[in-house]
């Protein structure tokens, strides 16, 4: 029971920087150029966990075959919903709206719902691997956790801005990060409690599925919004992020 609460209180902690973005996107005007940044620092802090601590697990644990086909499942099972909300008007769910904004729900009925889905989407598959990194040895990883952490500010500050300018209002933004902060809870508890039982071999499949649905959404979504506006400078500070996670993991 221990463990499952710890899973819980880190997925929590994790969780509560979209929240945390949130309340900074929505209230205070941040400088386009440094929301990109802070995405662009955040990508590259995911490559780097998602490189050393979720496929090299996966890989430690099963071999190259298992860990590599649950990375290509991942990417095409988030593809396949990304694709999906997309079409109900999810597509820019982590654009600030200075360059593409998010529809409003009288340009595109159902569009909120969409976006709701879409955090979920991105939120989860984060949020399991913190309680999945309880099955081995059981202390959580806090190169994991830290990575999902310093990746949600900028999801929840540049997504929140965007929703505030396509006309949402303050309870629908907090009510959906709480929401989503309340669902990464529960999914790293899940991620442990259900994952935990599992043989070796299932445990780096699932971790692998993770990161392949991490990978695709940092390409789908976060380096897109993050080069909107840093352009040239993408490339320095994501192996700025990158790099900081990689000293984390090593450390």
């Amino acid at each position: 029971m221990g463990e499952v609460v710890q899973a819980g209180m880190w997925g929590l902690v994790a969780g509560s920087a979209l929240l945390l973005g949130a309340v900074f996107g929505y209230g205070v005007r941040v400088p386009q150029w440094v929301m990109a940044s802070v995405m662009a620092f955040g990508a590259g802090v995911l490559l780097s966990a998602v490189s050393f601590e979720l496929v090299q697990e996966a890989y430690d644990q099963a071999g190259l075959v298992p860990a590599a086909l649950g990375t290509v499942g991942g990417a095409v099972a988030y593809t396949a919903g990304n694709v999906w909300l997309a079409r109900r008007g999810a597509r820019h769910r982590k654009r600030s709206g200075h360059r593409r904004s998010q529809p409003s729900e009288s340009q595109q009925a159902g569009s909120g719902l969409a976006l709701a889905l879409g955090a979920l989407l991105d939120g989860v598959p984060e949020s399991a691997v913190i309680g999945v990194s309880l099955v081995d040895g059981g202390a959580v990883s806090v190169v994991t956790v830290a990575a999902v952490f310093i990746s949600n500010v900028p999801e929840g500050l540049s997504s929140s801005a965007g929703m505030r300018k396509a006309g949402r209002g303050k309870k629908y933004v907090f009510g959906i990060w709480g929401a989503i902060a309340a669902a990464s809870t529960v999914s790293a508890v899940l991620g442990y409690a259900v994952v935990g039982g599992l043989p070796t071999g299932v445990v780096a499949a699932v971790t692998a599925v993770a990161a392949g649905a991490i990978l695709a959404m940092i390409a789908d979504t976060m380096i897109p919004e993050a080069f909107e506006d840093a352009h040239l400078a993408i490339g320095l500070i994501t192996v700025s992020g990158f790099l900081v996670s990689f000293a984390l993991s090593h450390a």
